[in-house]
């Protein structure tokens, strides 16, 4: 579940896949997949845990979410941003329309909706979160930044419980809770970054509140005051995380190890950002492959213990 959708993905240099010709149905998800492995996650996507004939389709929802972000953000698409998200919009639009795709992403992505079932309007309040990077760099509260997130986050959590057959409105409600958590925990882990791209996620009025400015930050300055300021940030977070159990306890088996996979792997990150503190202005904290096995374990010791109380109810 990408920076905005389910824990920021940051590209790896390798070359961008090359797009199938023709636009043959399994060569087109063979993209999607590519174009998804070509970035670093904070947890796996679509694990070997995740039942097989479904994985292809969580490729498909996150190479489209992947690539309208990179229009959005990355620097070959300086100058003409709206206008391939627009773009990307009306291919959206014509495959709802039943009109025949012609893009790989749309080929897949196609075949993914009308399996399943997938209505338009996540997909579209997607485009709409990409497109508020556009026009906004800063934040005022709070509640500004989580309905930024409830747009470029929350949907693809949404989407994914539909793969699963969930369309409770409960458990879309904790989904939301860990997009939104997983989507913070990246704008923490990737404060450096994002100055660079003279984006600032951490609200203005914590920044004020705990006296530090935008020149402290860009000047790298590493303050107890900015350390107490990422704990708290941190702690806002874990309380997302917290409120999102609900969904990592009770989900079936076939998505219960993913999930709580996502859930592990915002935690460790957390735990790594408060620990480095102030320092994230200059060394961006990073799961190891140790983390990464730390967090297999303990999701599948978590789901064991899920199982375990269920059968004791």
């Amino acid at each position: 579940m990408i920076h905005r959708a389910f824990g920021h993905a940051r590209r790896v240099h390798l070359d961008v896949p090359t797009p199938p010709e023709p636009l043959e149905l399994d060569a087109c998800y063979r993209y999607c997949e590519a174009l998804t492995r070509a970035r670093h996650h904070n947890f796996p996507v679509a694990s070997l845990f995740v039942p097989g004939h479904l994985r292809r389709h969580i490729f498909a929802i996150y190479a489209f979410a992947r690539q309208a972000d990179d229009f959005a953000d990355e620097p070959e698409f300086s100058g003409r941003r709206a206008l391939e998200l627009d773009r990307w919009e009306e291919r959206l639009e014509k495959i709802f329309h039943g009109e025949e795709p012609d893009h790989p992403v749309f080929v897949a992505l196609a075949d993914t909706v009308r399996r399943f079932d997938l209505p338009i309007t996540p997909f579209a309040a997607l485009l709409s979160g990409f497109r508020t990077d556009l026009d906004v760099q800063r934040y005022s509260t709070h509640q500004d930044l989580r309905a930024y997130t409830a747009l470029s986050a929350g949907p693809v959590g949404q989407l994914y419980l539909y793969l699963f057959g969930y369309r409770d409105a409960e458990f879309h409600a904790y989904a939301n809770e860990l997009a939104s958590g997983l989507a913070y925990a990246t704008f923490w882990q990737d404060l450096a970054a994002d100055l660079a791209r003279d984006r600032v996620y951490i609200p203005a009025e914590d920044l004020q509140h705990f006296g530090i400015t935008e020149a402290d930050l860009r000047a790298r300055r590493q303050s107890g005051a900015l350390a107490s300021l990422l704990r708290y940030e941190v702690a806002r977070t874990r309380a997302m995380f917290e409120r999102a159990r609900p969904l990592v306890n009770n989900i079936g088996d076939d998505v219960a190890v993913e999930m709580a996979m996502m859930w592990h792997g915002g935690m460790r990150i957390l735990d790594k950002i408060e620990r480095a503190g102030a320092a994230v202005l200059v060394r961006r904290p990073r799961l190891t492959n140790y983390d990464k096995a730390h967090v297999v374990t303990r999701a599948l010791a978590w789901r064991a213990g899920s199982l375990a109380r269920r059968a004791t109810r």
